[in-house]
């Protein structure tokens, strides 16, 4: 904190009285040592050949303030403000974000190594990217800022915290930026006024070799920013120890989106699309429409037998014929699928059970954690399948430690006995003939280490990526793979669809806490093909919160249920009632999260959430209180095409409302949820 501040000694005032002295730059001039270059709409960048330092506008007014670039190299760190000659060039590109132009300011002086400023400018964007490197010969470093400088902010800012993953139960926060604050968010940040909902978004947009945190912070006269590639907190990166470094004759800041916008939530949008064209997928494409289905965690967990599972697959042939897209249905075992196994490794039931699923329409699923040692109290010395090693040798070293979480021991995803483990597994697997896998504990493979098998591999999101790439080569092209927990933006290119928030079931606590993710986390639907709220449970609870937790399915984006459809309970005819509800299943069939109408809430989640689809816009309304509640409706702020009346069908009840502009009113009852469908004109 205090190197950040003697870095950033610029005023918040000086960002206005250069916003007020610029004129509109025009493309790529230059004009008294001062670099100009349009983007976007209104979107301009000043970089100062002077002092190594880039204002950034939004028309004539002042987003960002003195931005500069630094890295560490052997405990000294060195600025773009340090050097003594800068250089600019630009050239013309075509890439996957189309045809843009790399505007690049070369840096150079006595006694430090080269540094380059890259900005990537494209026709039709209103955001831009930059990176940062330097060159010299065997440099290191795990300290790459590449984007730091003050930020100009509303009256009402929020600052949201944004979880490294969905392990432990994390939450995204939407926090007041008030003097004093100091939030550091895992690979973006976003800062907006939820009224207006103008706000900018900051963001790493690769994730191959770095762990980025992007941290805001107010003081009583200014607002900072810093990018930092290196970045490692236990509580939301996971590791024990700092980030690893990076070797290399040129060291290289992950690529970073910058962008302001009227609108936050069209700007996370636009940043998760980012991530998905600058990180194009791994995994083979999927063609098929929106998974649905079951998975045995939500309700039978470790009373999983081969007998239930025959019933539930038999439950949706028989009682659920038409809760299907694309005409299929995943039937998927979760954890203690292994007490099918006989002695001997013999997996003839697991083959028999996803033989009767495939003989009655439905396509069979497995769960599996290729990166955890869950008998690690058993001792080393125990012999890892399909291998000639132990897991004491596959264990991840933290020093003189190993990595424990969540009861596991991670394993070195580098490691040739964790990768023949693996191949083993899913070869076996895939002999049985399942279509759908789910993977889960994923960030054990992308933690810090103190050293790992692999001798060229120096960081976690290095060793992720050897690990996932094996694991998806094994996996190939039979199964649809889904992600459980993991790394939020990270597993972009590995799977069809995660998991947004850790386990929940059935209550409406449950809902609230899912849709916390969804609140400020619905824009990984453009990350993944899809998104997923796992788990949704009926079992024993009031309707008003199966309502809950059946539209918080819908408004994610996938629907994965729960129940324990092996016995007969109020689960199994409300599933029947509701899951086959043609109107219910045209949202699923689109398979996109809706999105979030407030951004205020702190941990919690907004009440509403909106999609359009063709002429038909979906509102989804969440009462999480012990109370009935009736809502005012702004269709302005909701969203809605402004028109005198509108016609909805509430598609829980199948009732008819009519509303006119002036006076929408909606009553949820306590502990409930409802979802409208309207027409528009």
């Amino acid at each position: 904190m205090t190197n950040l501040a003697l870095l950033l000694l610029c005023s918040l005032s000086a960002l206005h009285a250069a916003a007020q002295s610029a004129d509109p730059p025009a493309r790529g001039t230059i004009s008294r040592e001062i670099i100009r270059i349009h983007y976007g709409k209104n979107g301009s960048l000043a970089y100062d050949l002077s002092t190594g330092t880039l204002d950034i506008f939004e028309g004539r007014e002042g987003i960002f303030a003195h931005v500069f670039a630094s890295v560490k190299i052997e405990d000294r760190i060195l600025s773009s403000k340090d050097y003594r000659q800068r250089k600019y060039s630009k050239t013309a590109i075509l890439d996957g974000f189309g045809k843009g132009e790399k505007h690049v300011i070369d840096l150079s002086g006595d006694h430090v190594p080269p540094m380059r400023q890259v900005f990537y400018i494209y026709p039709g964007l209103d955001y831009f990217f930059t990176t940062t490197e330097v060159t010299g010969t065997k440099l290191r470093t795990n300290y790459l800022a590449p984007f730091e400088g003050e930020f100009k902010s509303s009256h009402d800012p929020q600052t949201l915290f944004i979880p490294f993953d969905n392990d432990t139960f994390i939450s995204y926060e939407a926090i007041p930026l008030k003097p004093g604050v100091s939030n550091t968010s895992a690979e973006a940040g976003v800062v907006y006024d939820n009224g207006s909902r103008n706000g900018w978004v900051v963001g790493s947009v690769e994730h191959e070799v770095w762990k980025t945190g992007v941290r805001t912070l107010a003081t009583d006269s200014n607002h900072i920013l810093r990018v930092l590639a290196g970045f490692s907190e236990e509580a939301v990166t996971r590791d024990k120890i700092p980030h690893g470094e990076v070797v290399g004759d040129t060291l290289r800041s992950p690529l970073v989106f910058v962008g302001a916008f009227s609108d936050w939530r069209e700007g996370m949008e636009a940043y998760g699309r980012a991530n998905r064209i600058a990180e194009p997928p791994f995994v083979f494409t999927w063609t098929k429409p929106a998974p649905v289905g079951w998975n045995s965690w939500g309700v039978l967990k470790d009373k999983l037998n081969f007998e239930k599972a025959i019933k539930v697959a038999d439950f949706f042939a028989d009682s659920l014929t038409a809760f299907r897209t694309g005409h299929t249905a995943y039937i998927d075992l979760d954890s203690y699928w292994d007490y099918m196994v006989g002695e001997g490794g013999d997996y003839s039931k697991l083959k028999a059970f996803a033989d009767h699923c495939k003989a009655r329409g439905l396509e069979p699923g497995v769960y599996w954690a290729p990166f955890t040692d869950w008998g690690w109290k058993g001792g080393p010395g125990r012999k890892v399948e399909g291998s000639n090693y132990t897991f004491g040798d596959l264990w991840t070293r933290v020093g003189d430690q190993y990595h424990e979480l969540d009861g596991a021991r991670a394993m070195d995803p580098t490691h040739p006995g964790t990768q023949q483990r693996i191949a083993t597994a899913i070869k076996k697997l895939k002999d049985c003939g399942f279509k759908m896998i789910k993977i889960d504990f994923l960030g054990h493979a992308a933690v810090e280490s103190t050293k790992f098998y692999d001798s060229t591999v120096r960081t976690g999101m290095q060793a992720y990526r050897k690990g996932m790439e094996f694991l998806i080569s094994q996996l190939g092209d039979q199964m649809l793979i889904y992600a459980a927990i993991s790394p939020s933006l990270a597993t972009g290119r590995y799977v069809h669809t995660r998991r947004i928030a850790c386990d929940a079931f059935k209550s409406i606590h449950d809902t609230k806490y899912t849709l916390n993710s969804v609140s400020y986390g619905w824009w990984q639907t453009y990350v993944y093909p899809f998104i997923d709220a796992d788990h949704i449970v009926f079992s024993d609870e009031q309707e008003g919160a199966n309502h809950a937790r059946m539209i918080s399915g819908l408004v994610t984006g996938s629907f994965i249920t729960g129940d324990d459809f092996s016995e007969h309970g109020p689960w199994s005819s409300r599933a029947q009632r509701f899951y086959q509800d043609p109107e219910l299943l045209k949202i699923v069939e689109n398979g996109k999260a809706f999105r979030p109408v407030e951004g205020n809430t702190g941990k919690g989640a907004s009440e509403m959430f909106v999609r359009r689809t063709g002429n038909f816009f979906y509102l989804a309304v969440f009462n999480y209180s012990a109370e009935p509640k009736i809502y005012s409706l702004d269709a302005g702020r909701v969203g809605l095409p402004l028109q005198k009346h509108y016609k909805a069908l509430e598609l829980i009840s199948g009732q008819p409302v009519s509303f006119d502009a002036g006076s929408m009113q909606l009553e949820v009852k306590a502990a409930d949820a409802a979802l409208y469908k309207f027409e528009l004109e």
